[in-house]
């Protein structure tokens, strides 16, 4: 995308200066728009964001030394006043109450054009190291999110601030609990998608015959792409599904839309496109950017800082104090093989600290996992999913589908009611 040209908004009362400097401004090449005096202009600043904003001194009603004591708290462009032999110490003044410059009737247009150059490039450099500063906020962020220090989870972290400022779809490649939810919704955060919204599909709980409802919606519910709007779409467990219904997704994504697609898949995912199991053609519109997520196993020198990290966070939930992590405690982590990833970690760790809230446990128990109903879930997090589940499909059953009413005796909006429906995986039409 090309940048966008110079931006100039014109502040004179006088008709022929203001002709005479739109006409200037054009022909060289700026954007130019104008006013004949200070009324409007915090407005027209508002709705055109220009580079440079360019006044008289001395106007009826509000001057220019005036206008721009008004603009301050705004932060908006640098302001060049146009000013007569006589403005010269008014002139002097508002350059110390922060005007960029000021150019002296009768001006020379091509030193009013090389100023306003300056003072443009002065503009957009001081907004691009606002930009990057808070940035560095937010990848500081991402150190948070993505706890680690081998070089494969810093390496993750660079190419998720990377590809976030991209609009192109991007696959997320990786093995259950490997966090492809968590980085989807930081390339989103990170993005320009940034508080639009985040609308999650677990492909997987999708039946064929009915994608093409859910992703373009009906006469009375709106699809998941209309919701997606503006933001980010994250197609999880995006599966091997027949090929009709491939081709059915297929369609519903090409119809366009003004959202950023981000899917999750399985490594086994291109094994199918090599077998031909999966369509070559809906795979290059999820993947024009790959990004593999690390294994557990593929970054062991992270699991006791995991552990460690997980066992503070849940002490601090659980209001109770991390037990020390022992020598047995470091054989054990580090000889599982970790086939459930971070995510097993982290339950593990949780489970260390409900335990050590009894005032016992160890980690070895922990990783056993036994003695309990594997009908229960393991964490607060699955359980309270679980309850959502069924209360949910409960009032759904119970109001005969009637989606307002649904969603009024669940106490929430009818928006949310849809996307804990898709979150969930609850199948409507099942339930009824």
């Amino acid at each position: 995308m090309s940048a966008r040209a110079p931006v100039a908004l014109v502040v004179d009362d006088d008709r022929d200066m203001r002709l005479s400097l739109l006409h200037l401004l054009t022909v060289s090449g700026w954007e130019a728009h104008a006013l004949p005096g200070a009324a409007g202009v915090r407005g027209r600043i508002a709705a055109l964001d220009p580079d440079v904003l360019l006044s008289d001194m001395r106007m009826p009603g509000m001057d220019g030394l005036t206008l721009l004591r008004s603009l301050k708290p705004l932060n908006g462009p640098p302001v060049i006043l146009i000013s007569a032999h006589g403005d010269i110490p008014m002139a002097v003044a508002a350059m110390r109450d922060g005007a960029y410059s000021f150019v002296e009737k009768p001006f020379d247009p091509e030193a009013l054009l090389r100023l306003m150059t300056q003072a443009m490039d002065h503009h957009r450099l001081t907004r691009e190291a606002g930009r990057l500063r808070a940035r560095l906020g937010e990848i500081g962020g991402l150190e948070r999110l993505f706890v680690g220090q081998t070089a494969t989870v810093a390496a993750l972290r660079a190419d998720i601030v990377d590809l976030a400022d991209s609009t192109a779809p991007v696959l997320l490649v990786g093995e259950t609990g490997t966090g492809k939810e968590l980085v989807a919704r930081a390339l989103h955060d990170l993005g320009p998608q940034a508080g639009r919204p985040f609308v999650a599909v677990n492909c997987a709980t999708l039946r064929a015959d009915r994608i093409e409802g859910i992703m373009l919606g009906t006469a009375t519910e709106p699809g998941i792409l209309e919701r997606a709007q503006g933001g980010t779409l994250f197609l999880d467990e995006v599966p091997d599904w027949p090929e009709d219904a491939q081709a059915i997704l297929l369609r519903a994504l090409e119809g366009g839309g003004d959202f950023r697609i981000v899917s999750a898949a399985a490594p086994a995912l291109e094994t199918a496109v090599e077998d031909g199991l999966f369509r070559k053609d809906l795979f290059y519109r999820l993947s024009a950017m790959i990004l593999r997520l690390p294994t557990l196993r593929d970054r062991r020198d992270d699991i006791l800082l995991l552990y460690q990290h997980f066992s503070d966070e849940y002490a601090t939930l659980y209001t109770v104090e991390p037990p020390p992590m022992t020598v047995d405690d470091m054989g054990v982590l580090m000889a599982h093989d970790w086939p459930g990833n971070v995510r097993e970690l982290r339950n593990v760790a949780e489970r260390r600290i409900l335990a050590a809230r009894r005032g016992g446990g160890t980690v070895a128990q922990a990783l056993m996992r036994d003695g309990g109903d594997p009908a229960i879930p393991d964490t607060l997090r699955e359980a309270v999913a679980a309850f959502e589940r069924e209360l949910v499909a409960r009032a759904i059953t119970a109001h005969g589908g009637r989606m307002d009413a649904v969603a009024e005796a669940l106490g929430i909006g009818r928006r949310t009611l849809n996307d804990k429906i898709v979150k969930l995986g609850l199948d409507k039409d099942a339930l009824l």
